[in-house]
């Protein structure tokens, strides 16, 4: 499954389901093929999601200097995407439809 979050402020935001999926528990939700976020909400939305992005920027950080191994990015392998990396775009979607009031929406 894929999500498509929409909004009349932005534009759309695509995540692979177990992004998805992560992204809506961050969010106190359980995870679905529809649902709303509506503006009231977002405020507190955006400091969860980047409250848990802060957080796992810690986490890499202390692993990486705990890590007596060869550095990850090592014989050419990439680090793997971070959750900020991954929740940003959300981010900007929220913050742009709580400025402009119009809710998020996904679903088939």
């Amino acid at each position: 499954m894929i999500y498509k979050f929409k909004s009349k402020a932005a534009g759309d935001v695509l995540m692979l389901a177990p992004n998805g999926d992560t992204m809506l528990r961050l969010l106190g939700r359980e995870p679905a093929a529809q649902g709303i976020i509506e503006t009231s909400a977002m405020p507190a939305a955006i400091e969860a999601l980047i409250r848990a992005a802060e957080e796992d920027t810690a986490r890499r950080a202390q692993a990486k200097a705990d890590d007596t191994c060869e550095p990850s990015t090592a014989g050419g392998r990439p680090e793997a995407v971070s959750l900020r990396q991954r929740l940003w775009p959300m981010v900007e979607m929220l913050r742009q439809a709580h400025a402009a009031r119009e809710p998020i929406v996904w679903g088939v």
